[in-house]
């Protein structure tokens, strides 16, 4: 994995950079050393590590702006950091660059139940909303695995989703307003607590970007009023290729359950062995059904979603009975991802999305490669949507298999696009998928989405190395070729 070549310019003048951000933010806002820079040296992939030039920790908008004026003015590369949870290398440091870390942006700064809206700064965590809401029976939909961590500012960096988008979508369907601070340092406003923005979709072109087009200072979401009865439905089955072919069935019935979770015998195992939440484990694979509504409808479902798991050779069927049943049967979900760490050293999670009707094949697919790469692999993933997470097993110690698992993940995205999916569901592409966007994307759109990334930031400063398999400087994709003095489509009006 490449990044660009650091700038030697501009480390000779670490000295003088580090000295004009202590200016701006005085006392700990800044930190140098590299011993206290090594938290800093990576995200949720810590396969890639790179510790920063300089770390810098502002409290205030008007501070965010200085620093992002003072780095344009002089050159020098920026990368956005939230809580560092994400797993595509998305807030990776670089070695000539300032990584500016927004954690001090923690607070809540307006709840409005009447407009149904949350104001909070990015920094505040994804789990921190519900929680200011939840006593008045209201919670904030988007919940990724890691929500009791991630920020609500990389959420809306990376789009993040969760066990319950299915029904009620990722970070941009729930995102009202941001307010965010370009690399020139001008503080814009973009949205607010109506439902729908006049003008051009610019905050759904934000929702995301990666870091990619400006830094977010402030979030307003929406937050919804809790269902008046919620119950979640266990469905073993003796392979996954059954389980998939009842997830695409219940959905081909018309019913949209708030969440369809999957996952298959070791993960079951894993979160098992972690949790405790009562999970089948001879089960091949297993469904989480989560039916929510007014009771009567859920009742109905409930017996719906029975009877397609049986047509299509469930093994066994347990539904909640209570509150605290269906938070143990969540909470094994939840925990699938620091479970697995429990049985292999090192683990990459993998973030593809496919149509629905292609899971079984994508199964049998993955099961192939890993007999090929020589790799375990546990599958967790949002069945609903299609948004697969497998998490191949490695141990890094031993010398080749980082690559083998590199190459393993490689084999899966690859065939997600054939297949007819997508590279990402809401990891993002970060740099583990950067090298893998000519297998989706064309040159001719990948130097159209550089061109809006050159709109707001014509000097690549923002996040470079990301998302982007080759870069282009601004002027490049802006020139006009010109053959024999010849214009390209010379009928055309010339501004």
């Amino acid at each position: 994995m490449k990044m660009p070549e650091p700038d030697r310019a501009v480390l000779e003048r670490r000295d003088e950079i580090v000295a004009a951000l202590r200016a701006i933010v005085p006392g700990e806002g800044v930190i140098a050393d590299d011993r206290e820079m090594r938290p800093y040296e990576s995200d949720g992939l810590t396969a890639y590590r790179q510790l920063p030039m300089v770390v810098v920790l502002p409290e205030t908008t008007a501070q965010v702006a200085a620093i992002l004026k003072y780095c344009h003015a002089h050159g020098v590369k920026v990368v956005p950091r939230g809580a560092g949870t994400s797993l595509s290398g998305g807030a990776l440091p670089l070695a000539d660059g300032v990584l500016l870390g927004l954690g001090k942006f923690n607070r809540i700064l307006d709840v409005d139940y009447a407009n149904r809206a949350v104001t909070a700064q990015p920094g505040v965590t994804n789990l921190g909303i519900t929680h200011a809401v939840q006593d008045r029976g209201f919670y904030y939909a988007p919940d990724p695995s890691s929500q009791i961590a991630c920020s609500i500012g990389g959420n809306i960096a990376e789009n993040s989703g969760g066990v319950h988008c299915l029904k009620y979508g990722l970070t941009t369907n729930n995102v009202l307003g941001v307010e965010m601070v370009t690399i020139e340092g001008e503080v814009l406003r973009i949205g607010g607590k109506h439902l729908d923005s006049d003008g051009y979709d610019v905050l759904g072109l934000l929702t995301g970007s990666e870091g990619l087009l400006a830094v977010v200072t402030e979030v307003t979401v929406r937050i919804l009023r809790k269902p008046a009865t919620a119950r979640a439905v266990l469905v073993g089955f003796g392979t996954s290729e059954q389980a998939g072919t009842c997830v695409a069935a219940i959905i081909g019935a018309g019913i949209v359950p708030g969440g369809m979770e999957m996952m298959d015998n070791p993960a079951i195992n894993a979160a098992e062995d972690f949790v405790h939440a009562g999970y089948p484990r001879d089960a091949g694979a297993l469904l989480i059904v989560e039916l929510d509504g007014p009771e009567v409808e859920v009742d109905f479902l409930i017996d719906r979603v029975r009877a397609i798991a049986e047509a299509n050779g469930a093994t066994s069927l347990r539904v909640s009975e209570s509150e605290d049943e269906r938070n143990a049967f969540w909470a094994g979900r939840k925990a699938a991802f620091p479970a697995v760490g429990r049985i292999s050293p090192d683990y990459m999670c993998m973030d593809g999305t496919i149509p629905r009707r292609q899971l079984p094949e994508i199964l049998s697919r993955m099961a192939r490669m890993s007999e090929k790469h020589g790799l375990r692999v546990a599958n967790v993933f949002h069945a609903g949507d299609g948004n697969l997470h497998p998490l191949i097993l490695f141990d890094a110690n031993r010398p080749g298999e980082l690559e083998r698992a590199e190459a393993f993940g490689a084999d899966i995205l690859l065939a997600c696009v054939e297949l007819g999916g997508v590279l990402t569901g809401e990891h993002g592409v970060g740099v583990e998928k950067r090298d893998l966007m000519g297998s989706m994307f064309s040159e001719i759109d990948l130097a159209q989405q550089q061109r809006v990334k050159c709109a707001w930031d014509p000097k690549g400063l923002l996040n470079p190395g990301k998302v982007f398999p080759t870069l282009h400087r601004c002027a490049e994709l802006g020139r006009m070729h010109v053959q024999r003095g010849q214009l390209p489509f010379p009928d055309l009006p010339r501004f």
